[in-house]
């Protein structure tokens, strides 16, 4: 065995020190729950709301429970019902369709290509088949598609877009941020995820109406007033009474964590995508593994990596992660037979109807997956690399 990889994939970076003084500032006064303040005083969460809402210059922003809530609720603004077909990627994770399984619609899988972005011809034949008003596209591992063409058939086709941002805050399209293409973005603050508060989520949007009605669903009462950036109080005047309560709105503790992990999101950006780089370029030309196409328009933030094993076996695939594993390289497969941690796949999921979906199972049984934690450091992920191209080459026949 050559030599050994001792970094730790998941662990995180810190809290930053202000996020820690403004969460004993708020444990200190005791006002945790979103709606207990005093004369004068603003909440953290309604704070967070207003800097993440310019931070991507959305009119609208709610911050939530976590970021499959934030999913649940933006199928209920959007007044998706029981029975109702809802479109999404095949590869996603599992809360993507346990969202739309909660509100009792029902998940109809659009292929994936082998840059892992949603097939758009499969897209198109899927709104034709499943009549669907409503497609809930995950920017699965920070891949995102050709937006201009997506939205361009969803637009033509009365097919309304909630964006799943989990793993693309702060990345863009074409200059256009991450979650302002569709009608609702969303986006979570799970501790794997760009900012960290543990677990959380955010939606934003420019419709008032979709944000009154997931402004009550998340437990507003009647206070909807003193949401700095929430809908106009005549947006509630129908929706605050024919709306349930489904209490999900984020507390000021967790708000304080992530304001100053806000401010500093582009600089861990930029840390991100350098250590993609020093991997993508350690891993180009090596022998039967294949690297994702990123294409010029997508400014994407690369907390995680990904490369596809096409011509190898199941065999020789575990060969070779057991290998990397026992070198301290811990890889993530979404091909296997059992989902493991994250890593379940649309056959896992036994509460949506089975479908068939060839083109996504090839590009799955190839898959791999690494975290880059900014707590490795960029040199190091050479040795990564090292790792991979001795164990690859070891399985290969």
């Amino acid at each position: 065995m050559g030599v050994k990889f001792k970094g730790d994939f998941t662990q995180q970076e810190p809290i930053p020190e202000a996020g820690i003084e403004a969460a004993v500032r708020v444990m200190r006064h005791g006002r945790l729950h979103r709606y207990n303040t005093v004369a004068g005083e603003v909440a953290e969460t309604v704070l967070l709301e207003q800097e993440f809402a310019a931070f991507t210059g959305a009119k609208y922003c709610l911050a939530v429970a976590s970021g499959g809530y934030a999913l649940g609720a933006a199928l209920r603004a959007l007044g998706v019902e029981h029975g109702d077909a809802v479109l999404t990627n095949a590869f996603t994770l599992a809360p993507v369709p346990g969202a739309i399984a909660s509100v009792g619609a029902r998940p109809v899988f659009v292929e994936v290509t082998g840059d892992l972005v949603m097939d758009l011809d499969d897209l198109n034949a899927k709104i034709l088949s499943s009549g669907a008003k409503v497609l809930m596209l995950s920017h699965m591992r920070g891949h995102i598609v050709d937006m201009d063409a997506l939205m361009q058939i969803c637009d033509g086709a009365g097919v309304q877009v909630i964006e799943d941002c989990a793993h693309t805050m702060g990345a863009d399209w074409n200059g256009v941020p991450s979650g302002r293409h569709g009608i609702i973005g969303c986006y979570s603050t799970q501790t794997f995820k760009h900012v960290n508060s543990g677990e959380g989520g955010l939606l934003i949007t420019d419709d008032a109406d979709a944000m009154a009605r997931a402004t009550m669903l998340s437990g507003s009462y009647m206070l909807y007033e003193s949401h700095g950036a929430g809908a106009p109080a005549e947006a509630f005047d129908d929706v605050r009474l024919d709306t349930p309560n489904c209490s999900g709105r984020m507390d000021n503790l967790r708000a304080a964590i992530l304001r100053p992990q806000l401010a500093q999101l582009p600089a861990q950006a930029a840390a991100w995508n350098a250590r993609y780089r020093v991997l993508e370029d350690a891993l180009a030309q090596v022998e039967g593994l294949r690297l994702i196409d990123r294409p010029a328009k997508e400014g994407f933030v690369a907390s995680s990596f990904q490369f596809c094993l096409d011509d190898l076996a199941a065999a020789p695939i575990e060969a070779f992660l057991a290998s990397c594993m026992a070198r301290g390289v811990q890889i993530k497969w979404f091909g296997a037979d059992r989902p493991v941690g994250f890593t379940s796949r649309h056959d896992s999921w036994r509460y949506t109807e089975a479908q068939d979906l060839p083109r996504t199972d090839s590009v799955l049984a190839g898959l791999m997956d690494i975290r880059l934690p900014l707590t490795i450091a960029p040199e190091d992920y050479r040795v990564v690399a090292q790792i991979i191209r001795e164990e690859l080459a070891a399985v290969i026949p």
